[in-house]
């Protein structure tokens, strides 16, 4: 349990050592954000945790496939804000429009033989 709360924790102060950063500078907030980190973490806790090659290579490829709905999102939310649209209902949309690109992808990549 300890190491559960150790990785939310670490996890916690990544996200809010983005939201400081981005205050000061959005573009170098943006850029931490950007870097894979906790899906670095993600991967060095479940080696830690398995020791499982075939495990670790399934979740690596799957977070792979489910970035590339998930990028959208960061185009839909500024374009709804410039635009007048509120920061909930721009977030929300950013989020429906995620979701409804990661059923999409489920469904291609299982047309080529790519389990999700």
């Amino acid at each position: 349990m300890i190491q559960f709360w150790v990785r939310a924790a670490l996890s916690g102060l990544i996200v809010a050592a983005i939201a400081t950063i981005a205050r000061r500078s959005p573009a170098a907030g943006a850029l931490v954000a950007s870097l894979p980190l906790l899906s670095l973490l993600g991967m060095i806790w479940l080696w830690h945790d398995t020791h499982d090659p075939a495990r670790l290579a399934a979740h690596v490829e799957a977070t792979f496939w489910y970035v590339l709905p998930s990028l959208p999102m960061f185009l839909v939310v500024p374009a709804a804000l410039r635009h007048g649209v509120g920061f909930w209902p721009a977030l929300a949309a950013g989020c429906a429009l995620t979701i409804l690109l990661y059923f999409i992808t489920i469904g291609v990549a299982a047309r080529f033989g790519v389990r999700l």
